[in-house]
């Protein structure tokens, strides 16, 4: 009995220890970005993990920036736009192939998973003239269109699998009341597929928000640019300066709104998540 109670301690404390290494792992570089945020210049490169003052001269440099806040406001722009095209879509896609039986079903969804596992680099080339060729470049609705192309594929994938869990009888006493499809999927089914909305759209504005290689590569101003590449090219006061403080003070700026979206709907992304995998 003491030999099983003592395993079972063993277990536990390796347990919590585990839980601890992947917590440091996980949140200190976040920490760390934080505090070096909060430092001024002359104490960035002295080694410490605690403040023993606060300066906000970081925060004041990056938000004097018209550029930078202009960047916020197009990566706000950017990815909510995003969300709503890509569920607007892949709400209509899934009750498509989700409800409706027809030849080829199983074929187009594994075409939708196959586009999604394509690289960025490997379609920026094409997609840069698509772009350049609809008169986009340098245009937010050219990071729309390009993200979107990216989103979709597994918003469509995982409302898909949520919709054919909802309840065939549903549908039936829709059809019986004399509903069209759109009555069906927004008065019916939209109600009960918030989790994976929620899901699929956070998983989407993160993407949108974070995404570097496209806007990089279709914008060209300061005044079109989103929040990656407004930090990428944040300067300090000579060539030879590299401006820790305030790239730190960016980085913590545009993180903490998705922290805060993620600890709202971290829910609804599990419930989300899991939609589709147990039957019954």
């Amino acid at each position: 009995m003491t030999a099983r109670r003592l395993n079972k301690l063993v277990a536990r404390i390796g347990f919590w220890m585990l839980v601890a290494v992947v917590l440091l792992y996980a949140v200190f570089p976040f920490y760390y970005a934080v505090i070096t945020s909060l430092k001024p210049s002359s104490e960035l490169f002295s080694v410490s993990y605690w403040l023993d003052s606060l300066d906000f001269s970081n925060y004041v440099a990056i938000f004097s920036q018209g550029s930078f806040v202009r960047a916020i406001f197009n990566s706000i722009l950017v990815s909510i736009s995003v969300v709503a095209i890509a569920l607007l879509l892949g709400i209509t896609a899934s009750y498509a192939l989700g409800r409706v039986r027809f030849r080829g079903r199983t074929t187009v969804m594994l075409v939708i998973l196959g586009v999604s596992m394509f690289p960025q680099v490997a379609v920026l080339s094409g997609l840069f003239e698509v772009i350049r060729g609809l008169g986009l470049y340098n245009n937010p609705a050219g990071l729309i269109l390009s993200y979107t192309i990216f989103t979709l594929p597994f918003t469509v994938w995982v409302l898909t699998t949520f919709m054919k869990q909802l309840p065939q009888e549903l549908e039936e006493a829709a059809i019986m009341d004399g509903a069209t499809p759109w009555v069906t999927i927004t008065k019916v089914f939209l109600p009960l597929m918030w989790p994976a909305m929620a899901t699929t759209g956070l998983l989407a504005f993160i993407a949108a928000w974070n995404e570097f290689l496209f806007a990089l590569t279709f914008t060209l101003s300061d005044d079109q640019r989103t929040v990656p590449v407004a930090i990428a090219l944040i300067s300090g006061g000579s060539q030879h300066e590299l401006p820790w403080g305030p790239i730190m003070a960016a980085s913590v700026t545009v993180t903490v709104p998705l922290v805060v979206l993620v600890m709202i709907f971290q829910k609804r992304i599990v419930s989300g998540l899991t939609a589709g995998a147990v039957k019954g």
